[in-house]
């Protein structure tokens, strides 16, 4: 028979419970220390949710979290990871300095500068992890800047993206190789291509993309935007939407909603050009039947937008170790490889992989290469992300411009 608690008891209890303080995260320097913590907490991973790849690569790591470390790893799945900001935000303002609903983000750009100018993240800790050294950042600085910002220990790198082109060649012999020539080509081929809506992140860095080309104005995207010059700068990109548009998918009034949702319609046969931030995109869709065999993959000439993607852990995460636990596996050569393998994900490694030891570097080497992938050495020309408010200042105007249909 279980014994009753006493109202004395109980009280005392509750007493003491309110006069210890809230337990300190361990010292990421302390890795016996992190993972002992970590042990037996639930983490919540708040990740974008929009594409069951990536779905299906983290539960995988759940599973392996589980199994290896006792961590259990609850996915909540964003549509917006703008969302999640505005809940650690809220969370802050209300005094809950220490029991966030949110332990791990995945995050770059506009929202890692959000976060880290409203003090909302937990570090520094990234260098701390074990496996944060096989990135060796001195070789690789874009492990350790987002969107031209510092991450000085705040988020820790997991995968690479870039803008990549992909076409069936079937009813495409030669597609465009620059922003100038897919003008031409939309004009050639009407309701052939589309780009995501705003604000869509894919959708936001095709602007981005465009700009760079169109604009030739270097210095001034790579600072924070100087809202006197912002119109002159970007008239560039508004004259050229304002021409292609019309020769969009459904003539430019309306967007597809996301990435997959481009590679949905160029399955459907609505699109014969497309694009995604992961460069293995339609080689992963054509092994999966989702594409036809003859689509290839490509990059414009002039080179393509390309990032790093982190995830972060909030001020106010409860569990902190578990956290930092989940982002140093992310960094293993285990599950960085699963990662970038076409049957999982097809997302790129942050690794060095040329200075990894033997065994782990055999865990990368996948066989041939897929004909609808991109050859070895497409991707060595890379452009960098502009400054973070580039981005929040291009989708306002674009959703002042274009939106309202």
């Amino acid at each position: 028979m279980k014994p009753r608690t006493t109202l004395t008891t109980a009280v005392a209890t509750a007493m003491l419970s309110l006069a210890l303080p809230a337990m300190a995260a361990p010292d990421p320097t302390d890795w016996d220390a992190v993972l002992q913590a970590a042990e037996g907490q639930t983490v919540y991973w708040n990740a974008w949710g929009g594409d069951s790849r990536t779905n299906r690569y983290i539960a995988w790591v759940s599973e392996q979290m589980q199994s290896t470390y006792g961590v259990d790893v609850e996915h909540v799945k964003l549509d917006d990871t703008g969302s999640a900001v505005a809940r650690v935000l809220g969370e802050k303002q209300a005094g809950n300095m220490d029991d966030g609903r949110i332990d791990l983000i995945w995050i770059n750009g506009e929202n890692f500068a959000a976060m880290r100018e409203q003090d909302l993240l937990f570090g520094p800790f990234a260098e701390s992890l074990p496996n944060f050294a096989l990135t060796h950042p001195d070789e690789n600085p874009e492990v350790v800047t987002d969107f031209t910002l510092p991450t000085e220990g705040y988020e820790s790198p997991w995968g690479k993206a870039q803008i990549t082109f992909y076409y069936d060649s079937a009813q495409t012999e030669t597609p465009p190789q620059s922003i100038a020539d897919l003008l031409e080509w939309a004009k050639e081929n009407p309701g052939q291509f589309s780009y995501p809506r705003i604000p869509d992140f894919t959708g936001s860095t095709f602007l981005k993309q465009a700009l760079i080309e169109l604009s030739n104005q270097d210095d001034a995207l790579y600072a924070p935007v100087v809202e006197a010059e912002f119109a002159e700068i970007t008239a560039p990109l508004w004259d050229y939407l304002d021409e292609l548009h019309p020769h969009l998918w459904r003539s430019g009034r309306s967007f597809p909603e996301s990435g997959p949702n481009l590679r949905a319609l160029m399955s459907d046969g609505e699109l014969s050009l497309a694009f995604s931030f992961y460069p293995t995109d339609a080689a992963v869709a054509v092994m999966e039947y989702e594409l036809p065999e003859s689509v290839r993959s490509y990059v414009l000439e002039d080179g393509t937008l390309g990032n790093v993607h982190f995830v972060a852990i909030p001020f106010n995460s409860p569990h902190k170790a578990g956290a930092m636990a989940l982002a140093n596996f992310l960094l293993s050569p285990e599950a960085q490889a699963q990662k970038q393998s076409l049957s999982m994900w097809g997302d790129r490694t942050v690794l060095a992989v040329s200075r990894l030891d033997e065994n782990a570097k055999a865990l990368f080497e996948q066989g041939e290469s897929h004909p609808s992938a991109l050859p070895a050495d497409a991707l060595s020309n890379t452009l960098a992300e502009p400054h973070p408010s580039w981005m929040t200042a291009l989708q306002d105007a674009w959703l002042q411009r274009y939106g309202v249909n």
